[in-house]
């Protein structure tokens, strides 16, 4: 089965303790696109402006990518630059976002999009993603959402809305808590599960991921890396290897997202051992596939 992805195409000017890239590729939909699609097929829906390279579209396309959703608007890609802790990579600071052609996109799928089996909703404003649920044919087989403190903080009632009416929701540990207003992560994630969603899985970062259903709570462990070179995309990248694994097997069984969550520390995994894609388009099925095996040893 196939997996449709509505999200952000961007570029990112990134500085880290091993360096610094410029104008890279990066964005949600693009992370999750490249690790989903060594699994399952993937459609993005997604807008870019004028200067977007044509090798990165042909890089999407070069993993079977259906980009047919990316649409082109006048303007630029949306742009976005940081800065990541020298002692804990984990924290960055934000020093510009320029949303650009992102400002006014309305996402219209087209009836292939309108289809798709899977649907993943990458961050951004809960409004527009309840939109791109409206207008499936019918409700997908699943539907995963990913959030973050800005519309915590900021739409927490239309936030609530489109929470309410999925199946997995994607969020870090402080997200977690914020959202359902508890400081223990396993009590904030039954209060999630409570409001609507069969499943939370909780991002934690170098320490993995947790995964809670009604009668399931699974703890999966990050790779260990002797070094992180950039984290940008590491929480999209470990959702589009869950959501691309559970398409490509049809498995929603309990023991079937056991297997996502590890197929999910895997690919985030290989994310951040470059700058933007480099790593992560740069895969064989026997690189992942021998990581799978040494992560489950663990």
């Amino acid at each position: 089965m196939s997996v449709l992805v509505v999200g952000t195409v961007a570029y990112d000017t990134v500085v880290t303790p091993a360096g610094s890239r410029e104008s890279a590729l990066g964005g949600s939909a693009t992370y999750f696109s490249l690790a989903g699609s060594y699994f399952a097929p993937i459609s993005v829906v997604a807008v870019v402006g004028e200067d977007f390279r044509a090798e990165d579209r042909e890089l999407l396309e070069s993993h079977h990518v259906d980009t047919t959703g990316l649409e082109v608007a006048h303007g630029k890609t949306f742009r976005w630059s940081g800065v990541y802790g020298n002692e804990d990579v984990n924290t960055r600071d934000t020093l510009d976002t320029q949303l650009n052609v992102f400002a006014d996109f309305s996402p219209k799928l087209d009836s292939n999009g309108r289809g798709q089996p899977f649907l993943f909703l990458a961050n951004t404003d809960p409004e527009l993603q309840l939109d791109v649920l409206e207008q499936m044919n019918g409700r997908p087989t699943l539907v995963a959402l990913d959030s973050m403190n800005f519309w915590i903080e900021g739409k927490k009632e239309q936030l609530s809305r489109i929470v309410e009416a999925v199946d997995v929701l994607f969020m870090d540990e402080g997200e977690t808590r914020a959202f359902a207003g508890e400081v223990n992560l396993v009590k904030a994630a039954r209060r999630i599960l409570s409001a609507g969603p069969s499943t939370v899985v909780v991002k934690r970062g170098e320490h993995g991921a947790l995964v809670l259903k009604d009668n399931l709570v699974v703890s999966v462990p990050a790779f260990p890396l002797a070094e992180v070179v950039d984290p940008t995309g590491a929480g999209d990248s470990f959702a589009g290897g869950f959501m691309g694994y559970l398409a490509a097997t049809g498995d929603l069984s309990d023991d079937g997202f056991r297997r996502a969550a590890a197929v999910g520390s895997v690919m985030g995994s290989f994310a951040v051992e470059s700058f933007s894609a480099d790593r992560l388009s740069a895969l064989s099925h026997e690189t992942i596939d021998e990581r799978f095996r040494a992560l489950t040893q663990l």
